[in-house]
């Protein structure tokens, strides 16, 4: 399965917009954006993505809190989750690995490899996902 729905969270408007025009206008992802761990909460149960990436460091509720809460609810126990952030001393990469996240993307990062680091992240994915 192609992946085509990705929900971002990210509280930088700029990012924002460099992602939606990386992801969404010129790969055609259908991207659902959000400004906080609070929003996107409350959006979560409307949507039905395939691939979350969340910023780690945001204010009121950061990446790694919303990540938790995501995954509380059914439907996000097995989505793949990508960190996109700053913060990639080891032993933080280490930490989102032990979480379970899919993948991290280190900013600044290239909008013209950020499809290609998705799709390689929803690959990996759904080959561990896949019956042996």
């Amino acid at each position: 399965m192609m992946l085509k729905r990705i929900f971002y969270v990210e509280d930088d408007q700029d990012i924002q917009q460099l992602v939606q025009l990386s992801l969404a206008s010129l790969h055609g992802f259908e991207l659902t954006l959000a400004s906080s761990g609070e929003e996107a909460l409350a959006m979560a149960d409307d949507i039905e993505p395939q691939m979350v990436l969340l910023d780690v460091m945001m204010p009121g509720m950061d990446g790694i809190a919303l990540y938790n809460k995501l995954r509380e609810k059914p439907a996000y126990q097995s989505l793949p989750i990508v960190f996109i952030t700053a913060k990639v001393q080891q032993h933080e990469v280490n930490h989102y690995q032990q979480l379970g996240s899919a993948g991290v993307i280190v900013k600044p990062f290239s909008p013209d490899e950020l499809a290609g680091l998705i799709n390689t992240f929803w690959e990996r994915h759904s080959a561990m996902q896949s019956p042996k």
